[in-house]
């Protein structure tokens, strides 16, 4: 029995959340595609929200949940409306920030999810803050260590140690268009991308207590994604009045729109709900500097681009710090299970007394 509470507890986490980010990096790769092609964003967005909506509507009937809503329902359904709003908020602030500056600043912002939910999570007493603890010291470092590691992918290329192709090649050049270059209004980008993160950090804290009061993760991704693809619907008819521009072609907008839909919004969401129940926001936050890495190794294998030294290194300090915070995380599990409980310690009380 402790073999299997291991592996649903750490083990299967850790893999689905790895996954998780390998379906984000090529979910970017698809959308850079679409937006190649003409696609709006904020079509997009809605396409792929009700998509998920319609793809998640049988799965209510087939795994019925047996958690009852709570009591205050009012409560619970402003919580999941105002999730909902953040998601779509941050979907669209994070297209509009990839439009003002490059993917290259989008990598670097994106570390700044694992500091906000941490600090978000100490905030909302998520997370136990003592200084002094090994735990907190290992989680705070591994924290700071992994947006380092990151850094490093970003800012610094180093010298290329494997190359599968030449720089003028067709995969090559193509690769290039779909990441574009970087446009002059740099801060106005930087911004977005900072509101962007801040307004995910904030979605996984409120989904965590959501998912604390109803633990049924498919019902909650589906209304997420309805109440998301209704808040779409006005902004769409405001941004792109020309309805040509809602129109799909069976190209790489499709593709895109139906791996989003199906694969991004059902699966990551549902892991992402799941994760939080059994982790916490801060846990699934850390996994967010592994996609950088993750990212210079499928460019290598996929498009073909050269591995620079900096990838390496980048990923070896990443995985230092990732691991550093799964040890503090484990570490306070330990001290968790070893205090004693408030009925624990009366007894032991009232024995030392007689």
């Amino acid at each position: 029995m402790a073999w299997r509470h291991c592996w649903y507890k750490d083990v299967l986490p850790f893999t689905a959340l790895i996954a998780v980010e390998c379906s984000i990096v090529g979910l970017n790769i698809l959308i850079k595609a679409a937006s190649y092609k003409g696609l709006s964003n904020y079509v997009f967005s809605l396409y792929s929200s009700a998509i998920a909506s319609l793809g998640l509507l049988p799965l209510l009937f087939i795994f019925r949940s047996t958690s009852q809503l709570p009591a205050s329902k009012f409560p619970f359904c402003a919580r999941v409306f105002f999730l909902a709003l953040l998601l779509t908020v941050a979907q669209l602030s994070g297209y509009k920030a990839v439009e003002y500056s490059s993917p290259t600043l989008a990598s670097a912002m994106n570390n700044l999810l694992p500091a906000f939910t941490f600090t978000l999570a100490v905030i909302f007493r998520m997370e136990r803050l003592a200084i002094k603890s090994c735990s907190t010291q290992a989680k705070i470092a591994g924290t700071l260590v992994s947006i380092s590691g990151a850094l490093v992918v970003v800012l610094y290329k180093g010298p290329v140690i494997l190359s599968m192709m030449s720089s003028t090649s067709p995969s090559i050049l193509l690769h290039h268009q779909l990441l574009g270059s970087p446009s002059p209004n740099w801060v106005m980008g930087g911004l977005l991308f900072a509101v962007m993160e801040l307004l995910y950090s904030t979605a996984f804290i409120i989904l965590a207590q959501v998912m604390k009061v109803y633990p049924a993760e498919i019902v909650v991704i589906f209304l997420c994604n309805l109440i998301g693809a209704i808040i779409c619907i006005p902004i769409c008819l405001v941004a792109e009045p020309d309805m040509k521009a809602w129109k799909l072609g069976s190209d790489m907008s499709l593709v895109a729109v139906l791996y989003s839909g199906f694969f991004y919004s059902c699966f990551v969401l549902g892991i992402r709900s799941w994760a939080v129940r059994l982790k916490g926001p801060v846990y699934i936050a850390m996994f967010r500097p592994l996609s950088i890495a993750i990212a210079a190794f499928m460019s290598f294998i996929f498009l073909g681009d050269p591995l620079h030294l900096g990838s390496v290194i980048g990923a070896i300090i990443i995985t230092i710090g990732f691991y550093a915070v799964l040890w503090g995380k484990a570490k306070e599990e330990e001290t968790t299970k070893e205090e004693p409980t408030g009925l624990d310690s009366l007894a032991s009380d009232s024995h030392s007394k007689m």
